[in-house]
């Protein structure tokens, strides 16, 4: 360091001394040119940070000679860079020609030298500032200290306090925005609520010059709406209402609403469910344009919500539900969009956060924080607060409420693009006494001086001083902005008082604040604070002084915290996801805070956890990783300094601790079973195996061998952990594993042991008894699924020597054990309560619809005449295949009991084969529509439904012959499990392989061949319909809806349930798909057979007496002329009942001449067939 001080200091007086030609300057120049100087930090770097500061070399010492610095501030794209100069002293000289500061904001440069920057602040024109600073080789001074922040200009960073009264401030979209008349319309927002209050409220408002609604969302009496052109469309049916709870919450939730006039419903997203609500009186309807957009409520005589709104954005045509659920940022709204140019917003209601959605990361949020701001909201946080006193002089006599409307946008823009980040808020009429009184008096006869008060809150996060001198020299230069017949007379400006900085007790610091309150940890207990509240003087505003101090959170015993928490848990069905992860936070608070942890505290910690694992498993998925760590941590901290065993049983999860002394070599082994008495939840032995035990966990008997010297301190207990409910372990992962066993934990000390030589043995009990194919060891990895957790199954094994009952696992490490068990299918995720109703629904459905399919079957062939055409033939052949499938699965689970490995095969391999046949035959009715209804000019196919039968009983048979002579029969078919209750076996497809090919495949592409045909067949059936001109509208659509009913069950449409029964809505899937498709064979009976005019006359011929019977000779149509008439009537009809040709005047209708033809051919068929 002296070395080269005295380096510098001598071509420093040499320069002085002696002056040199030219050539010696740029010699002295290379010479003592820049460089680094030891002790002072690297000056050319770049700064991204959202805050911080920087100074000259060696601040506060004097800077080096011959420096050259560049600071690169960069920030990301939607922020400017604002930097204040805190302190300054640079050597000065005209035009800075010595030492400088040079500022590029990226529009200009400017140079400063001296102590001209001190206090000021200046903002860059983008995302980038750079700031270099450079000295000669003499003269030095302190330098520079200067801090620099981000601050959003874009909205993107943004989100809008919402006005509580329509005279504080007005968010509205700018006049250069045009929006146009809307006849559909896709809006979406995001919003926070602030509070609990269960009140009306509205979000935003469209209305015209005369303040009508045109569209409007809100609250009335806990019923949502959306006002659309005044009529009201609730939707409460499509929102997740709860009672005196709100939809919006503390946290930002994306809502979008879609509307079209000629669909008459509103589409609702929200939380990734999207939903129709009926709204019938707005069809047709046209939302005006050229009308007012405001945020919040645009009267108020009702409230805005109470809360922030975010990225609102408005489209005029709709969006499909999987369009809204990928909808991105980049997506614009093409008539409002999220940006600066779309909206008139004051700055008092803009707030920067740094954690929205749309939005880039911003300045870090302070350690310590104001606890609330009731007076001031949500801007006053660490602020210093000015109350700014105005007297306007009213020439023109406006009302009050227009004055203080002008005053409050004067104001705004007045310190709008500040050097100072300040915000205005309150602002009223005031009229007080003395000096203030005097001047507010009418003095002139034609005007009238009226008082404003406005708080001004300054954020000085920069350190900046901000004077009150400043704040009303700002305002009166901006004076001549203030017109429209309104004059500024004074102006003054007083900071409010704040409470002193004050240490009270020792280690409890109380900082210089606002009146508000402060909340502050308690020192030696982490996880507990106090609040303390700083009183504003209501007489005197200069003053403020803190309040009493209760410090009673500080000094309570640790047990009596806990047994509050316990207490607050004891109804776990009505604890939230919300209160789940506060009470796991304070559990772990107190861990953590305790060293040791004895007896009575662990089993009060244990008891919570007990009756936390008592909620839903959705309640639990989010605090579950937080939960198993503090668990963890509380088994190690448990004392064992009186005993050498510890046991704790509650009743969902026991804990059991055992010393260990790694210089015997002695091993605890555990166990854990139900006990002999009621006097536990639990029976615990760390001696010797229980008798049938819930789980047991041996280990090896080298396990503390060759452990290091320092393990072997650490190694002094084992812990193991039994949980008999598992909520704490759901994993999210893309896995269709489920667990079906207890979990047991084990741990030794608060160390890693892992690739263990000999294997620990873990034996588990499963929840039922149910034969495990293939189980799975696997053990809970909490880095999985980004820390959420997850099964993991490297280094576990099950032992060959597993049964039905319980698992054996061999791991070679610790953690928490559990059993898996692979569920291809979407029924395991179905819980207990929905099996067993899934169950009765299909069982009885299918007991239905074999009845009725063995009815429809029964009348063709006991009636020649119905038999003759081929669609009767076709409809024949699909309900043998639907009775044999119906017989089959309802025989199932009986032959299932049976435990015979040959016949469950059989079973299985029959039950595939009707089911295929079912698809086939259904795929082949859709065929034969076609050919008959588009085709059926010359078209001619010999032996017709011979080579039907062949494709419709051949095709599965050789799908399923391939099966079983291609793998290894009992690997294909056999006892599956669908469910989680015992019971839930049957005999079907093992192989997922051959599940997804030769049945999901098959019927995937035989559905879609079937929905093809279906469109066809409803387009030809509609068109002709419509031709018709001796029917009413309503004759038409009814026929029209009976066509497509019938066709629906005819063709298997209904099975297209199956591909929605996924997620969120599977279980309501599950249910269509159970009602309508088990009763398949019910609704072929009623619309293709027992709806059927030439079905009913035979029955009347063959089957009723009396009155009721029809003569052998009587018709119901009496003459060719009628026959005609009929048949055309009866095209829908005779289409939609799959009767294609069933009688002889079907083709009257498409074609005189060429229909003869071809049903004579047909008829030719039908003899050969």
């Amino acid at each position: 360091m002296m070395f080269h001080s005295s380096r510098m200091w001598s071509c420093h007086w040499k320069w002085k001394l002696c002056p040199l030609s030219h050539l010696l300057f740029l010699a002295l120049c290379v010479i003592c040119g820049p460089h680094s100087v030891r002790g002072c930090a690297n000056c050319r770097v770049v700064l991204s940070s959202p805050s911080g500061t920087f100074t000259s070399p060696c601040y506060p010492n004097d800077y080096p000679n011959s420096q050259a610095c560049m600071w690169t501030l960069r920030a990301p794209t939607g922020y400017i860079i604002q930097i204040t100069f805190n302190d300054f002293d640079i050597e000065e000289a005209p035009n800075c020609i010595y030492d400088s500061l040079s500022l590029d904001n990226g529009e200009s440069q400017t140079k400063f030298c001296g102590a001209t920057a001190k206090g000021l602040s200046f903002n860059s024109s983008a995302n980038e500032m750079h700031v270099s600073f450079s000295s000669d080789f003499s003269i030095q001074k302190k330098g520079f200290n200067a801090s620099y922040i981000r601050v959003a200009v874009s909205l993107r960073n943004q989100k809008v306090i919402l006005p509580q009264s329509v005279d504080a401030y007005q968010v509205s979209v700018a006049k250069s925005v045009s929006i146009p008349a809307l006849s559909a319309f896709t809006l979406c927002f995001e919003a926070a609520k602030v509070g609990n209050e269960d009140s009306d409220w509205v979000a935003f408002s469209y209305s015209d010059a005369s303040l009508e609604p045109l569209l409007t969302f809100g609250k009335a009496n806990g019923d949502y709406f959306l006002n659309i052109s005044g009529s009201k469309c609730w939707l409460n049916s499509a929102l997740p209402v709860k009672d005196k709870e709100d939809i919006f919450t503390e946290s930002f939730e994306q809502l979008c609403m879609v509307w079209n006039n000629s669909l008459g419903s509103v589409g609702v997203h929200f939380k990734r469910i999207y939903e129709m609500v009926p709204c019938d009186s707005t069809i047709s309807k046209v939302i005006p344009g050229n009308g007012k957009l405001l945020l919040g409520s645009n009267k108020n005589e009702i409230a805005s919500l109470k809360g922030d709104i975010y990225n609102f954005r408005l489209w005029n045509f709709t969006m499909n539900s999987k369009i809204l659920s990928n909808l991105s940022c980049n997506v614009k709204g093409n008539v409002v969009d999220w940006q600066n140019d779309f909206w008139n917003i004051p700055t008092l209601a803009l707030k920067a956060e740094s954690n929205l959605s749309c939005g880039s990361y911003l300045i870090p949020l302070p350690a310590a924080e104001l606890a609330n701001c009731a007076e001031l909201g949500t801007l006053c946080q660490d602020g210093i607060i000015y109350r700014i006193s105005i007297v306007i002089q009213n020439i023109l006599r406006h009302p009050e409420v227009k004055v203080q409307s002008k005053v409050a946008e004067w104001l705004n823009s007045t310190f709008q693009n500040w050097n100072y980040t300040v915000y205005v808020v309150n602002i009223s009429f005031h009229l007080s006494t003395g000096e203030d009184k005097i001047k507010v008096k009418r003095s002139i006869v034609n005007d009238q001086r009226l008082m404003i008060w406005a708080l001004l809150v300054y954020n000085a996060t920069n350190n900046a001083n901000l004077e009150g001198k400043t704040i009303q020299q700002k305002l009166l230069k901006n004076n001549e902005s203030l017109n429209e017949g309104l004059r500024l007379y004074t102006v003054n400006v007083r900071q409010l008082g704040i409470c002193a900085a004050v240490e009270e007790p020792t280690g409890f610091y109380w900082p210089a604040i606002p009146p508000s309150e402060y909340t502050h940890p308690c020192p030696d207990k982490p996880g507990f604070s106090v609040t303390r509240i700083c009183y504003g003087n209501p007489s005197n505003t200069s003053l403020a002084e803190w309040g009493p101090l209760d410090l009673s959170n500080c000094t309570k015993e640790v047990n009596e915290v806990a047994n509050q928490i316990l207490n607050l848990t004891a109804d776990a069905q009505n604890l939230t996801s919300a209160n789940i992860t506060n009470i796991v936070e304070l559990v772990k608070r107190i861990v953590n805070s305790e060293e040791n942890i004895d007896l009575t505290l662990g089993s009060t910690l244990m008891n919570i956890f007990s009756n936390i694992l008592s909620s839903s498993d959705s309640d639990l998925l989010e605090s579950s990783s937080e939960a198993l760590k503090t668990i963890d941590e509380l088994a190690f901290k448990i004392d064992l300094s009186s005993t050498p065993h510890v046991n704790i049983a509650t009743r969902n999860l026991a804990l059991g601790i055992s010393s260990l002394n790694p210089e015997t070599n002695a091993i605890s082994n555990f166990s854990i079973g139900l006990p002999s008495n009621n006097e536990s939840y639990f029976q615990m032995d760390f001696e010797s195996e229980q008798v049938d035990p819930l789980a047991s966990v041996i280990l090896p008997p080298n396990l503390l061998e060759n452990l290091s010297q320092e393990d072997s301190v650490l190694v002094r207990r084992a812990q193991f952990t039994f949980f008999n409910k598992t909520g704490l372990f759901q994993d999210v992962g893309p896995q269709r594993k489920t667990l079906v066993s207890y979990v047991m934990a084990c741990s030794i000390g608060n160390i890693t042991i892992q690739d263990l030589k000999d294997p620990v043995q873990i034996k588990i009990k499963h929840t039922r008894t149910q034969e495990v194919h293939r189980p799975i060891c696997a053990f809970w990895d909490l880095n999985k699924n980004k820390s959420l957790g997850g099964w993991n199954t490297s280094g576990c094994i099950a032992h060959n020597s597993s049964d039905a009952s319980e698992t054996i696992c061999l791991c070679n490490h610790f953690t928490h054990f559990g059993v898996l068990m692979d569920l291809p299918r979407s029924a395991s995720q179905i819980d207990a309560r929905n099996t067993k109703v899934l169950t009765f629904i299909t069982y009885v459905g299918c007991g239905v619809s074999s009845i009725f399919s063995a009815a429809t079957l029964l009348t063709y062939v006991a009636f020649e005449k119905l038999r003759r055409d081929y669609p009767s033939k076709i409809l024949m052949n699909l309900s043998t295949a639907l009775l044999f499938l119906n017989l089959t699965f309802l025989l199932d689970g009986w032959v299932t009991s049976f435990g015979m490995k040959g016949l469950c095969v059989a079973v299985a391999a029959l039950l595939h084969f009707f089911l295929l046949a079912t698809f086939t035959w259904m795929g082949l009715e859709a065929i034969h529509m076609y050919i008959a209804l588009v085709k059926v000019f010359n078209t001619y196919i010999r032996r017709y439904i011979l080579k039907f039968c062949i494709i419709g009983w051949g095709l599965p048979a050789l799908v399923v012959s391939i099966i079983l002579a291609s793998k290894n029969q009992n690997e294909v078919y056999g006892k599956e499990s669908y469910g989680k209750e015992q019971g839930d076996e049957f005999c079907w497809i093992q192989d997922p392989v051959v599940f997804y090919v030769a049945c999901a495949g098959y019927f995937g592409v035989m559905f879609f061949l079937n929905v093809a045909m279906f469109i066809v067949v409803m387009v030809q059936i509609c068109g002709r319909n419509g031709k018709r001109s001796n029917r009413t509208l309503r004759e038409e659509v009814l026929r029209n809806l009976r066509s497509v009913v019938s066709l629906t069950f005819l063709l298997g449409m209904t099975w297209g349930f199956a591909f929605f029964a996924w997620g969120p809505l599977n279980v309501a899937f599950m249910y269509l798909f159970s009602i309508f498709n088990s009763l398949q064979g019910l609704f072929i009976f009623i619309f293709h057979c027992a709806m059927k005019e030439n079905v009913q006359k035979q029955w009347r011929r063959h089957l009723c007496c009396g009155r009721f019977r029809l003569a052998d000779n009587s018709d119901w149509s009496k003459t060719a002329t009628n026959i005609i008439k009929k048949s055309s009537d009866n095209l829908g009809k005779s289409l939609s009942s799959s009767s294609i040709g069933s009688n002889s005047t079907y083709l009257t209708s498409k074609s005189k001449s060429s229909s003869t033809t071809y049903f004579k051919r047909n008829s030719h068929m039908d003899n050969s067939s």
